[in-house]
C-alpha cells in the first residue's frame, strides 16, 4: 500500500468513526421533519382505504392485511442508515452508487490530509509538487482527487 492510500484510508476510517457511518439502521424520526405533509398525505390514503375495506363485504376479511403491510412498510420511514465509506468504492460505478452516491467527488478532503502527504517523508516529490499544482487549479479537492493521486503514485 502506498503512502497516499495509507493516508486517505485512514482519513476515510475517521471520518466513517466520526459520523458514525457502519451500514446499520438507526431510528429516526427524520423523515416526519422533512416531509410532514407527506407523512399526513400517508395516514388520510390508508384511512381512506382501510373505511373502503372495512364497508365492502369482498374486501372486510382482508383488513388485516391492509394494516400489517402499511406498518411494515411505514416502518421504513422511520429508520436511517449511514452508508460506510470504503477506499474501495472511488471510481466504482455499481449499484453501490445508488446506495451511498459519488460521495467521493462531492466531499471534500480535511486539510489535515493535505498537510499530512506534503509533509510525510514517504511521498515523492513529484506527487507532493502534483498535489500543489491541484490545490492551486482546484482550491479544494476532493477524494477522488486524492485517489487519483495515489493511483499514480502506485502506477
Amino acid at each position: 500500500m502506498t503512502e497516499i492510500r495509507r493516508l486517505l484510508t485512514d482519513t476515510i476510517e475517521e471520518l466513517n468513526q466520526r459520523e458514525k457511518r457502519d451500514n446499520r439502521p438507526r431510528f429516526s424520526i427524520s423523515f416526519l421533519r422533512r416531509y410532514p405533509w407527506l407523512c399526513v398525505a400517508m395516514y388520510l390514503g390508508f384511512l381512506a382505504t382501510y373505511i373502503v375495506m372495512a364497508r365492502s363485504d369482498t374486501l372486510a376479511d382482508s383488513v388485516w392485511l391492509l394494516v400489517v403491510l402499511f406498518i411494515l412498510l411505514n416502518g421504513f420511514f422511520f429508520f436511517d442508515v449511514a452508508p460506510r465509506y470504503r477506499y474501495e468504492d472511488i471510481d466504482v460505478l455499481d449499484f453501490r452508487v445508488c446506495y451511498n452516491g459519488e460521495w467521493y467527488n462531492t466531499r471534500f478532503v480535511p486539510g489535515e490530509l493535505i498537510e499530512k502527504i506534503l509533509v510525510s517523508p514517504r511521498v515523492e516529490p513529484p506527487q507532493k509538487q502534483q498535489l500543489r499544482k491541484m490545490i492551486a487549479t482546484k482550491g479544494e479537492l476532493s477524494f477522488y482527487d486524492i485517489f487519483t493521486l495515489a493511483r499514480a503514485e502506485s502506477a
